[in-house]
């Protein structure tokens, strides 16, 4: 009897282990579910894509957000958030580690932490983002010639002169664009550079960006400078150092050829000397216009087509130099938002070429008697 007793209850008890297990069975989803039920409960967020890329290759992106706006005094903390949130929306997701993580800290060297300024004109427009260029490998921008970077947002504008520096005309440049507390990019003729230096450090001392348009402005795609490399990187190079040694200051390596014509060996070239080509979105075309209101015309036609873009101008024409300040009022009345471009690294020179720079001057005379023996008065 004692036997049938142990033999009933051991029956039981393994009645009761084979419930509880069923039931965990059928509480908790397999091994192979889970993975998939956690994949869905994320779709809606972010949505699963063949060609997405994987998130180190984001990072490769040679343009990325590094200043966000103020907010306003009057803004409320959650449409601060919101507004930085939607202006860091182009930084990598990851958080670096290492060397990189130490690179990238607030206050590493050419790393910019702190937001723009608020304006301090009053009706300013501002800038509404500033974007650091990783010139490495020379990339190029500007949907006129190259397509691969569209760093821009719908009604973003990057504002840029050419020709430079010019007396007068780059002078009232820079005050149209400080009334409106705005940045640009300069890409200066080394020529005029060595010719008004005391304006080229006025563009560096007023925050602007400032590249290099060759010495002497040639068109490089055609011969003599198609046909002889030397030749044409002898135009670029001396254009770098003479920009460089006007400022007195490090420079971006930014480049634009003139009249926008390259050849490929030449931005092979660039991109050896890991110096950015800059081609543009909008030609203002402002070199056969005399009239401010026809620049203006032309530039916000084409933006009302495009929707954004970067701006070509000439800081050497007096008609840009007028039309400015009505330019950028209409950009702010059209909703238009005004983006800087800094470089990651500035433009290292090449000691052949400074030589060649500081030569130029030299040639100018080869006499070194004192003015007063060379020149008199007989008569007045």
């Amino acid at each position: 009897m004692r036997f049938v007793v142990i033999v009933v209850g051991a029956l039981l008890t393994l009645g009761v282990a084979a419930f509880g297990v069923v039931s965990a069975q059928k509480a908790a989803p397999t091994s192979a579910t889970a993975p998939a039920m956690r994949v869905a409960s994320n779709a809606g967020a972010v949505p699963a894509t063949a060609n997405q890329a994987p998130q180190a290759q984001v990072s490769a992106m040679p343009v990325k957000t590094v200043v966000t706006p103020s907010p306003a005094a009057n803004e409320p903390a959650s449409a601060a958030a919101t507004r930085v949130a939607q202006n860091t929306q182009n930084a990598p997701a990851a958080t670096p580690t290492g060397s990189a993580a130490t690179a990238a800290a607030p206050g590493a060297a050419g790393v910019a932490t702190s937001n723009i300024p608020a304006c301090d004109k009053p009706g300013g427009m501002g800038l509404s983002r500033i974007v650091e260029i990783d010139t490495t490998g020379g990339p190029g921008f500007g949907f006129e010639h190259f397509k691969q970077y569209d760093f821009l947002r719908d009604k973003e504008v990057v504002l840029t002169f050419d020709d430079g520096p010019w007396p007068e005309n780059t002078p009232a440049v820079l005050k149209a664009l400080r009334d409106e507390c705005l940045k640009a990019t300069f890409f200066e003729i080394g020529k005029h550079a060595t010719w008004h230096p005391e304006i080229t450090k006025q563009v560096i001392e007023a925050g602007m960006t400032v590249g290099s348009h060759t010495w002497s402005h040639k068109d490089l795609a055609r011969n003599p400078y198609a046909r002889d490399l030397e030749q044409a990187e002898q135009e670029i190079e001396m254009g770098v150092s003479a920009v460089h040694m006007a400022a007195n200051a490090p420079i971006a390596p930014f480049f634009r050829f003139p009249d926008l014509q390259h050849t490929p060996q030449l931005l092979a070239y660039l991109g050896e000397r890991n110096i950015a080509a800059f081609s543009t979105d909008i030609d203002s075309r402002d070199f056969k216009f005399h009239k401010p209101e026809q620049v203006i015309k032309s530039v916000m036609s084409q933006l009302d087509k495009r929707g954004k873009g970067i701006i070509l101008m000439h800081d050497f024409k007096h008609a840009t130099a007028e039309a400015l300040p009505e330019l950028l009022r209409q950009l702010k009345a059209g909703g238009y938002k005004v983006v800087h471009m800094v470089p990651k690294q500035p433009v290292t020179t090449i000691p052949k070429y400074d030589e060649m720079v500081a030569h130029q001057d030299k040639l100018s005379s080869n006499n070194t008697r004192p003015e007063a023996s060379v020149v008199r008065t007989i008569g007045q």
